[in-house]
Formats: C-alpha cells, structure tokens, sequence
C-alpha cells in the first residue's frame, strides 16, 4: 500500500494538466495524425500539440492553419474574419491574425515543415487554454496535380483527460472532453460536467 499511496501522492501533484489529442483526417491517400498518448503537464509548462502529415509530404510553401473550431467571427467584423490560435502562411507565421491570448506563446516547428511535421508548440499554458483546436492545411497544391481527390487536409481535435475525485481519491476517466482541459486542484467529476463534459465513468 506504501507504493501505491506514493504514486497517488505523485500523480496528484504531476496531473494538473492532461491532455490527449486524437488528430485524423483522411483526404486521398493522405492522413493527419497526432498522438494518442496523453500529455501531463503543470501550468506555465509548455505543451506539444502533435499533428503530421502521412506520408511525408513537404508542406513548407502551404498555408497552416490551427484555429479553435467554436470561436465565431465578430458579428461587428464584415468580413467575418476569426483570429486564429496559430496561422503560417507564405512561408511565415501571421502574428496580426492571432487570438491576444497566443501572441508569442505559439511555434510551429518550421524545420520540420519539409517533412509533413505540423505541430504546434503552446508555451505557457494557463486554464485560459482550455479549448478545442483544429489544424487545417487549405489547399494541396502540388498534390492536386497526381492525386485530384485531394483538395485540402484537416483534423478534428479531442482530448481526454484524468482527474482524482475528492471524496475517495480514485483516478476517474473521461472518454471525451471538450478540448484541453486543465486539471485544477481538487477538480472532481460535477466539476467537469458543469463545465460541458459528458461520457464520465468511474473506476474504483
């Protein structure tokens, strides 16, 4: 019981942010995949939001788009433009399109570009980032020419998450939260359902 109880005492401190992120889209021949694994972080850590083209595909001269799929446009706005988490476009990041609260705190990995790696990098994250993200690569232009099926690659993001419940200190599950979520101390599963989530099961 010693061992166990070190480990819940570790976990309690390490979980304060957990994030999985499932990207998957098949367009033609080609798949945006991000990782399955999860990502355990502390705020004011920096995360990884894995996502790459499969196969391999130099998408350096492309437009890279991460957004976050349930901000809508300023009605105020007549062109309807919504500001973006992350947006490269003609081989350099458009700082003057972005969300306030990710200017400077986001990277794409841009070395890694010639080889399908579209990644985003998050530094800093707060509770503020709680969220869903999308990444999205418009058009395809030199593919288009061998393989007219594909006209554009997009993902949709989910994240599942683990928390402890506070009444008897049990890891608790869920199959699907809306986006990153942040693990604040003593969050519990009411908190998470009043917060959106939904799918909770309880493993004792």
């Amino acid at each position: 019981m010693g061992s166990e109880d070190g480990f819940l005492s570790s976990a309690l401190t390490l979980i304060t942010f957990l994030l999985i992120v499932l990207l998957t889209c098949v367009t033609g021949q080609y798949e945006v995949v991000g990782s399955p694994e999860p990502i355990v972080a502390a705020p004011g850590d920096d995360v990884i939001l894995p996502c790459h083209v499969e196969p391999k595909l130099n998408v350096e001269a492309l437009t890279v788009e991460w957004s976050d799929p349930d901000l809508k446009p300023d009605p105020r706005d007549r062109l309807k433009r919504v500001e973006y988490v992350h947006l490269y476009r003609d081989n350099e990041d458009v700082p003057d399109m972005k969300l306030e609260t990710f200017i400077k705190r986001t990277m794409l990995f841009t070395d890694d570009l010639k080889q399908g790696n579209i990644s985003l990098k998050i530094i800093n994250v707060s509770e503020k980032d709680q969220r869903r993200y999308r990444c999205f690569i418009p058009k395809i232009k030199k593919s288009s020419k061998n393989q007219k099926s594909v006209k554009s690659l997009h993902s949709r993001c989910l994240a599942q998450g683990v928390f402890v419940n506070r009444e008897d200190s049990s890891f608790t599950h869920s199959h699907l939260l809306k986006g990153l979520y942040l693990l604040r101390p003593q969050m519990d599963s009411q908190d998470l359902l009043e917060e959106g989530c939904h799918g909770v099961d309880r493993h004792n």
